[in-house]
């Protein structure tokens, strides 16, 4: 099938079009999902273990349910039950081990977008059993991985070309997390981000929009125009408190570590376990139900509410929203500091052993939770201490929580704007600009996506024939002339030995000043040698050290485009190739690049044209 013109409005139009289409199969997949998954839920845990799920405001998707009575020894195995299933369905498809994030980037990165229609269904089914029987996860990585393989899908169903099929695996994603998360332009933003650690897919931006446009609509046709998270309808800025603001980065950046480290370690034990892999889900949802239901007990007895869910087990909405707006059992003062922080302690445990076994659950939300808690507690302990301050532990809440995500994430600009479209203004723009900021560069060296490059000029994606510079791609070393004898000078050179022995080489351009030691003190380019026609008598007082320049060299693994920079800048036609020690290895002539640069592009179907799209 032939591509349309990079960049027409025919080829913009047609890859809207197929955006439009990926968006409104995900909203309608999403709500099969999310509705498969609450009714999961429902039948598993309120009927079964009694327990109480807490959920966000917004969440909800069907009509609540009586909750029977609490059963703690029904709650203690039933998350393993439910990764039992989930580990044998996701044997199907390997793919769909985990939070889904990593499984998504991968496939745009490395597959060329392609990821198998058997994902829709494998992944759905298997997060609902994760997260329906208690799994500690978020439903946007399910949906993340899902609404990616539904743009897939749709793009092999069009026959459309490699680079459309990755873009609207990009639309699907933000479709997906759109969906669910209900901020639109926060999830089209995560979707062209999460991809890289420091660069965006500019080219899925639009239509990514459109596909999470499309999503949103379709949900809350059916679910109501709500906000996912109940919360003050303004939040005072006031600059006084951008200090302390500051200081909850340091804390969420020592919480974020704590929590990847814990997820490696459990993913480290888990792969250890001499079981077969569809097995480790349900010891790593045993574990889970050995540890949180005791503690679920014993503080549902100090809180007087016994089998109330405190947002550690299932989804992790609920827990940010108790972090956010409080809750009738969340006592005041010091005691509710406590039981907040205890509450971010039990659902980073709780997370780490369900993703880290290989359960079906996301690891967005967990993340979002964790900073809410954080956050909250850290908000609520500074209002006691400065009671006059006119502190809101709801805006630092909220702020934790785009601190967090944006920074083991690597997505600050979507975690900015995702926090700015829940709280429906910019009030907390600049505490935001500013905690996310510390998070993202104190977290550079961590990441919760393995699977992210540095930037699109590291991705397999961006290599292909059409889309590569060919200048990066090819190195020094590609094209050099080796082992042609040159030219060399040495500081005490007179001129007219300088002419003698410029003149005698004639491929040379650039000549290189040499110490007695071998070492590189300059260079003198070709065309000095005008400046040595001096009246007869004079040029014997110039020498070399008169009239060389700084030496200007390059590296056998320097590419192409680095080169040709330093000729420009320098007004050469030649560079000196050194090893590392300084010593010469040949020499590369602006030709060498031309003649390598024709040889590559000679081919009339490759193409250097970058596409808006």
């Amino acid at each position: 099938m032939a591509e349309a013109v990079p960049g027409s409005f025919e080829d913009l139009g047609k890859v809207l079009l197929h955006a439009a289409l990926v968006g409104l199969a995900a909203g309608v997949m999403a709500l099969i999902f999310l509705g498969g998954l609450e009714l999961v839920e429902r039948g598993c845990m309120q009927m079964l273990a009694g327990y109480k799920p807490l959920r966000a405001q917004g969440e909800a998707l069907l009509e609540g349910a009586a909750t029977g009575s609490f059963r703690p020894w029904v709650l203690v195995f039933l998350p393993a039950i439910g990764a039992l299933g989930s580990g044998l369905l996701t044997q199907l498809v390997p793919e769909t081990h985990g939070g889904g994030g990593d499984a998504m980037i991968r496939a745009y990165h490395h597959q060329g977008g392609v990821v198998r229609r058997r994902v829709i269904w494998v992944k759905a089914l298997a997060s609902m059993l994760t997260l329906g029987t208690g799994g500690s996860g978020g439903r946007e990585g399910p949906t993340m991985q899902i609404g990616g393989a539904l743009g897939s899908a749709v793009a092999r169903a069009l026959s459309v070309s490699p680079r459309e099929r990755r873009i609207l695996l990009v639309a699907g994603v933000a479709a997906g997390i759109s969906a669910v998360f209900k901020t639109p332009l926060g999830a089209a933003l995560l979707a062209v981000e999460v991809l890289y650690r420091d660069d965006f897919e500019t080219d899925a931006l639009v239509p990514a929009v459109l596909a999470s446009v499309m999503a949103y609509s379709v949900v809350i046709s059916v679910s109501g125009e709500s906000i996912l998270f109940a919360h003050a309808a303004r939040y005072p800025f006031v600059p006084s408190h951008l200090p302390l603001f500051a200081v909850m980065a340091l804390f969420i950046c020592v919480l974020a570590n704590v929590f990847l480290l814990t997820l490696g370690k459990v993913k480290a034990w888990s792969d250890r376990m001499p079981v077969p892999a569809w097995v480790r889900p349900a010891l790593g949802g045993l574990a889970l139900g050995l540890v949180i239901t005791p503690a679920l007990w014993l503080v549902g007895a100090r809180i007087e509410a016994p089998g109330q869910g405190l947002g550690i087990l299932g989804g992790s909405h609920g827990a940010a929203q108790v972090a956010i707006s409080g809750a009738a059992w969340l006592p005041g003062g010091w005691r509710g500091v406590e039981l907040l922080l205890l509450l971010c302690a039990g659902k980073l445990i709780a997370s780490a052993l369900t993703i880290g076994s290989g359960g079906s659950a996301g690891d967005f939300a967990p993340s979002l939770a964790l900073g809410a808690l954080l956050g909250g507690a850290f908000g609520r302990a500074v209002q006691l201490l400065l009671p006059g301050a006119g502190i809101d532990p709801e805006a630092f809440a909220l702020v934790g929580m785009a601190a967090f995500y944006g920074g083991v994430a690597h997505v600050p600009l979507a975690a900015l704007v995702i926090v700015c479209e829940l709280a429906g203004n910019y009030d907390l723009l600049v505490p935001l600009m500013l905690s996310v900021g510390i998070a993202f560069v104190l977290l550079r060296g961590r990441s919760l996506y393995h699977a992210q490059v540095p930037t699109r000029r590291d991705s397999p994606a961006h290599r292909e024939p059409e889309r590569v510079d060919v200048l990066t791609a090819l190195l020094v070393r590609d094209v050099m002339p080796a082992g042609r004898p040159y030219a060399r000078l040495e500081p005490e050179t007179a001129a007219p030995e300088m002419l003698r022995r410029m003149s005698a080489n004639q491929w040379q351009d650039t000549f290189p000043v040499l110490a007695e030691d071998g070492r590189l003190l300059g260079i003198v380019p070709s065309e000095v040698a005008r400046t040595l026609a001096t009246p007869e008598g004079q040029e014997a007082a110039i020498i070399a050290s008169d009239v060389m320049q700084r030496p200007v060299t390059v590296r056998v693994t320097d590419d192409l485009r680095t080169a040709s920079k330093l000729l420009l800048e320098n007004h050469l036609r030649e560079l000196l190739v050194v090893d590392e020690g300084g010593l010469i290895e040949g020499f590369l002539d602006e030709a060498d690049v031309a003649r390598a640069y024709l040889q590559a592009t000679r081919n009339p179907g490759q193409s250097g044209a970058h596409s808006v799209l």
